[in-house]
């Protein structure tokens, strides 16, 4: 904490900054600045989520800066944003302590630790007679806002999609933008924000996705999202990860452009609403009979999966890309996931985590849910045996190995490792794995 700066401001409200890193059209800060003055912008670094990255995570050097960001545009409306390292409830404690808080703002999030987190953090503030206001900013559709006639959750993502279609149409997403009351921020000045290696991370080189929204790429989505030696699909997940783009605006452009788009940013949503009803999808099958599978769970191969050295070219493009650039293209994601869980026979958790550490913009919903989808134990109606030949999908996705050849140059030389395992033989031992732990069902 700041102890040097002093304010006399009084009734002064906090709008604490998390997974929408930006000023325009967000929810919570546009209803903090347009109903109260002295609006005090707060990011914490949680040292609850630190504790357990490695101090060359991109991912924290990507929020360090987009802070930098929006601390210069704050500065040039005549405020300053505070930014504090440590546990939340500990910086809030402090700050109540130090200032008379009246209101606090901030953006729903619906993952287990976060909702826990801003339970206990809420209860305190209530506690302490201040004002707690929340909003829904991060989804279109959260918690219970589609279900079915019965009241129940949607378990199956196409229902759950013509339900969220039939209430949504595009017209009823509204802009809030914030900027328009920017003259609210407290006016003051003297925090001085903590250098990233005073947070205990070191700068690394990453590469991170325009925030554009590509007409042209969006409108040709259909016809180009499965190939991953073209420029086909919108990257821009990490910016929904962390909020540097508004996700109401790329579902009025997706309304606008192209269903398909559409349909992927309302898959964003069901798994977000299954992470919120059955929060033990963290680290149970969502088809609890799938626990009963007998994982090989061989460590050699696993490595050589996380390395890109199993002898299936696609599957090694796909990890290779993803170790050198902490991004994958879809289609790889869906391949790499069922080579390992199926080929290899690897418990889906392993690779659940690999991604977790490596994708830069990993979202716990979605990671989960993909790799449930995968593994088959997921909330999906296709079937156990649907298992991704990688020769095939090599054919119909990357024909003229573009992609294969980009990571894997190696592919045809003796420096390559013959396949870790064949694929005829890989897909009877799975479907039989499979048959026999759903038999105890």
């Amino acid at each position: 904490m700041n102890e040097q700066v002093q304010t006399t401001h009084k009734n002064l409200t906090i709008f604490w900054f998390r997974r929408d890193l930006r000023l325009n059209d967000n929810k919570g800060l546009y209803y903090a600045l347009k109903d109260h003055p002295n609006v005090l912008p707060l990011f914490i670094f949680d040292t609850d989520i630190l504790d357990h990255l490695d101090s060359s995570d991109p991912r924290v050097n990507f929020i360090y800066r987009e802070i930098q960001t929006l601390q210069n545009k704050i500065q040039k409306a005549g405020s300053v944003f505070l930014v504090e390292k440590g546990k939340p409830i500990s910086v809030f404690k402090k700050l109540i302590e130090q200032y008379y808080v009246s209101h606090v703002f901030y953006n729903r999030d619906y993952e287990p630790y976060a909702t826990d987190r801003d339970k206990a953090i809420k209860n305190f503030l209530e506690h302490n007679g201040i004002q707690v206001h929340t909003f829904k900013d991060q989804v279109i559709a959260e918690k219970d806002d589609i279900l079915k006639k019965n009241e129940k959750p949607y378990t199956v993502f196409t229902p759950y999609m013509k339900k969220w279609k039939e209430k949504h149409t595009g017209q009823e997403l509204g802009e809030y933008p914030a900027d328009k009351y920017s003259e609210n921020f407290i006016k003051t000045h003297g925090f001085i924000m903590p250098t990233l290696k005073e947070i205990g991370f070191e700068a690394t080189r990453y590469n991170i996705p325009e925030r554009l929204f590509d007409e042209n790429l969006i409108r040709n989505y259909h016809n180009t999202r499965d190939y991953p030696a073209i420029n086909g699909t919108s990257k821009l997940s990490i910016h929904f990860r962390f909020g540097t783009l508004s996700i109401r605006e790329a579902f009025r452009k997706a309304f606008q452009w192209n269903e398909t788009w559409l349909n992927e940013l309302i898959w964003r949503d069901f798994y977000m609403m299954i992470l919120w009803f059955f929060p033990r999808v963290i680290d149970q099958s969502f088809k609890k009979a799938y626990d009963n599978i007998e994982w090989r769970n061989n460590e050699e191969e696993f490595e050589a999966w996380c390395k890109g050295e199993t002898g299936y070219p696609i599957v090694d493009a796909g990890m290779r890309e993803l170790n050198q650039t902490g991004y994958m293209h879809n289609r790889l994601r869906m391949i790499t996931a069922s080579f390992l869980t199926k080929h290899l026979l690897i418990d889906w958790r392993w690779g659940e985590s690999y991604f977790a550490e490596k994708l830069l913009d990993y979202e716990l919903s979605s990671n989960n849910g993909g790799w449930q989808w995968a593994a088959g134990s997921g909330c999906d109606a296709a079937p156990y045996f649907r298992i991704f030949n990688p020769y095939r999908q090599t054919e119909r996705f990357d024909p003229s190995l573009k992609y294969i050849n980009k990571w894997v140059p190696e592919k045809d030389t003796d420096r390559y490792p013959a396949p870790i395992t064949d694929h005829k033989h890989a897909r009877e031992r799975a479907l039989k794995t499979y048959k026999k732990a759903l038999k105890q069902e």
